[in-house]
């Protein structure tokens, strides 16, 4: 009976003292082994969450394409959220209208921050300027840069073209993620000083339909 007794405290004294598990609040911040740039394609996300999409990003005009969903850091096998941090959790209207350029919605940019950027490590001002940074790094192809009517597409053709506008980008570092009928997202792996990398569980997350649709901009 003691020796049960002995093992099970040993057993909860271990699962107390390990790191949180990967998706779960609580890891330390800064601990973690690349990011993952997240690019939306605005009128997909508008299209599909039709009433419910945020106003801000969604009106009339509509006038973005591909936006930044967030920069997240990564593990090799998971991800770090919402992490302890000294950091307020709201993000100064100030560094909103900064980035409302590539972000378009107060909303998102403060969720990005409390989920993801509160894992790097870094404080507000340096997270969200390493955010530009890496949207910069990457050329969106031509073709995909705004679109004037409906496109029918396949992932594979959309990967493609990204790869061959960002040399260095392997088949491993990206995935085209869809929803439905909608491609929503080009997500890109990148190293902590925002070279591309191979990332194979963001990769197996690639959309496997034959074709998808790309909402124009208006």
């Amino acid at each position: 009976m003691r020796l049960r007794r002995w093992a099970a405290a040993l057993f909860l004294t271990a699962a107390t003292a390990s790191p949180a598990l990967p998706g779960e609040r609580g890891a330390e911040p800064g601990t973690f082994d690349f990011y993952v740039l997240s690019l939306s394609w605005s009128p997909s996300y508008c299209a599909a969450e039709a009433e419910d999409a945020n106003p801000e990003q969604c009106d009339a005009a509509r006038p973005y394409a591909f936006v930044v969903h967030g920069l997240w850091p990564q593990f090799e096998s998971g991800y770090p959220e919402f992490c302890p941090s000294r950091q307020p959790e709201r993000v100064p209207r100030r560094l909103v209208e900064a980035y409302h350029d590539i972000v378009p919605s107060a909303g998102l940019i403060g969720h990005q921050w409390r989920k993801h950027g509160s894992c790097t490590g870094l404080g507000q001002e340096a997270y969200f300027a390493l955010l530009r940074e890496a949207r910069g790094r990457i050329e969106i192809p031509e073709g995909l840069s705004r679109l004037e009517r409906p496109l029918s597409v396949s992932p594979d053709k959309v990967e493609e073209e990204f790869r061959a506008a960002n040399p260095g980008l392997d088949a491993a570092g990206i995935a085209v993620v869809c929803d439905g009928r909608y491609l929503r997202e080009v997500r890109i792996c990148m190293t902590r000083d925002l070279e591309f990398r191979p990332c194979e569980e963001v990769d197996e997350k690639s959309c496997r339909q034959r074709s998808v649709t790309m909402p124009p901009v208006r």
